[in-house]
């Protein structure tokens, strides 16, 4: 049952973040441990944007996919990602971007990530679990330092 949560300001505006976060097919150009992304399908709902994507990962000689649903509403600025077959238990994974409350400054956002997550196999969850959680508080940085790819740097 691990689990992770963070609020980061970064010096993009929610909109941007958004967009680089909903960029899925270019996950595997910056993602920690992220070696593939293939979307099955993609559809209109409502607003909404709904896909059905598997994302391989793989850290040294283990190696893993697995598939999600996952639901861009770009009116609330949130992505929802819903966990449907693979090696978990379960997975469940929210991001939120908002005008920042930490930094009161037009130019910044904060970025709201969590992710809840249980390996259906143990010991894939004990090796693969340490690597997990290190990525994870990457992972901001990540899409943050590709926004300052897409978007350019914002000087502080």
């Amino acid at each position: 049952m691990p689990a992770f949560q963070t609020l980061h300001p970064v010096r993009h505006k929610p909109r941007e973040m958004f967009n680089i976060v909903a960029d899925i097919r270019a996950y595997p150009q910056f993602v920690p441990m992220c070696t593939g992304m293939l979307v099955r399908s993609e559809q209109e709902r409502f607003g909404k944007t709904v896909l059905i994507a598997d994302m391989s990962i793989g850290y040294k000689a283990i190696h893993e996919t697995f598939t999600s649903q996952v639901i861009l509403d770009p009116e609330n600025l949130v992505i929802k990602t819903k966990y449907l077959e693979g090696p978990f238990k379960y997975l469940r994974n929210d991001w939120r971007f908002l005008q920042s409350d930490i930094i009161r400054d037009d130019d910044y956002c904060d970025v709201d990530f969590s992710i809840d997550y249980e390996f259906r196999n143990k010991a894939l969850g004990m090796l693969m679990g340490a690597m997990f959680n290190r990525a994870f508080r990457h992972f901001t940085a990540a899409f943050e330092q590709r926004a300052d790819e897409i978007y350019g740097a914002i000087p502080e």
